[in-house]
């Protein structure tokens, strides 16, 4: 077998699985329960959570635990425009964002919230003139991805913190979901900042909102003792402490490994783009774990398939994305139809192996030939 859908998931950590059978078996108190064990469980949250905050440099107080990027983003969005409404009912958000984002904004536009969509350069990246131009006095909101999930654009997420600074009644949200663990992130400029656990080889249903100290939110569960004031709930004991092992794991060596997978990028590139019909959509200098591309007259579902009957696994648009055969994404930046209705991701990770892609690109040669012939 040949995984490559790493931006859909990855594969559990034995080291991470470790972690959370022993939390779930050793520590059996509720977390908010007085008695001793209770106590127990509590402590072992907190200094889960004393390790995540450590690591993402950023205070203990700003991490708010969920369900996965999904539920962090519509807690950031709903949170923030319910919890500041009086200031404002104007977003700014990008053509490349994740269906968790879109979700949430088209729902408070039915709220009476207005949402514009900055414009982006060839590239996909965000004209920063463009988002000075439509920021305004009564701008909430500034929601930008790190990193598009299905062609792997990285936006200037810094650059666009600096320029924010100048507007305090503003709030900055960074979707971090496929950029976390890979490259150094500097949070100082971020007010919010959304990711999941098994995008790095975490757990399904344990997710992070960082969340600065300074800012309230409204929650969107209510009731119940939890972590957070911002999200009721038992906290998921084993689940975090899970999470905190698997970032520990995953952030480190990360030039190393950015490197190592930029190498692996390049290769499939050098040997994708001589297919005749064959169109590469990420851009050179977009995250070099996912590459996207289009192969003209064929359907993504058909490549799809065909690659799953020789053990290779990628994927056709976001796992979460609607059940459309138009890429949104992919047609946002190249404006071509045809590429849009016919793209595929390959997604790698630092554990992808060079043997695996030299592999991978044999197989993607038969299949390519045998697709191709059957027009």
């Amino acid at each position: 077998m040949i995984y490559l859908d790493y931006s859909a998931t990855t594969p559990v950590d034995r080291e991470v699985l470790k972690s959370f059978d022993r939390a779930a078996l050793e520590f059996i108190g509720n977390p908010n329960s007085l008695h001793k064990l209770g106590v127990e469980a509590n402590k072992l949250i907190s200094s889960a959570t004393s390790q995540v905050a450590e690591i993402l440099g950023v205070k203990k107080s700003e991490i708010i635990y969920t369900s996965g990027a999904s539920e962090s983003n519509n807690l950031a969005l709903k949170g923030i425009c319910y919890k500041y409404k009086n200031r404002g009912k104007h977003i700014i958000t990008t053509d490349f964002e994740h269906s968790s984002i879109y979700g949430p904004f088209n729902f408070l536009q039915e709220e009476g919230f207005e949402v514009d969509f900055v414009k982006t350069d060839k590239d996909g990246k965000v004209d920063l003139d463009d988002l000075k131009r439509l920021l305004r006095d009564d701008t909430i909101l500034v929601s930008i991805t790190a990193v598009n999930s299905e062609i792997g654009i990285m936006e200037p997420i810094y650059e666009i913190g600096e320029i924010l600074k100048d507007y305090p009644k503003c709030f900055y949200h960074v979707d971090m979901t496929q950029l976390i663990t890979k490259k150094k992130i500097d949070f100082t400029n971020i007010d919010l900042a959304s990711f999941s656990a098994h995008k790095f080889f975490g757990l399904k249903g344990i997710g992070v909102l960082v969340k600065k100290e300074k800012i309230n939110l409204e929650p969107i569960i209510h009731g119940g003792k939890s972590t957070t004031i911002y999200r009721s709930g038992t906290p998921a004991l084993p689940l975090i402490v899970s999470l905190a092992k698997a970032l520990r794991l995953a952030c480190c060596d990360y030039d190393q490994r950015y490197n190592y997978v930029s190498k692996l990028n390049k290769k499939m590139r050098d040997k994708l783009k001589t297919y005749e019909k064959v169109r590469i959509n990420s851009p050179e200098d977009g995250l070099p774990y996912i590459l996207n591309i289009s192969i003209l007259g064929c359907k993504p579902e058909t490549v799809l398939h065909a690659l799953e009957e020789k053990e290779v696994y990628i994927s056709t648009q976001t796992a979460c994305s609607s059940n459309t055969t138009l890429s949104q994404a992919v047609f946002a930046l190249t404006k071509d139809k045809d590429r849009a209705s016919s793209s595929v991701r390959i997604s790698i990770s630092y554990k992808t192996t060079e043997k695996e892609i030299d592999e991978f690109l044999k197989i993607f040669d038969d299949c390519y030939n045998h697709l191709t012939n059957l027009r």
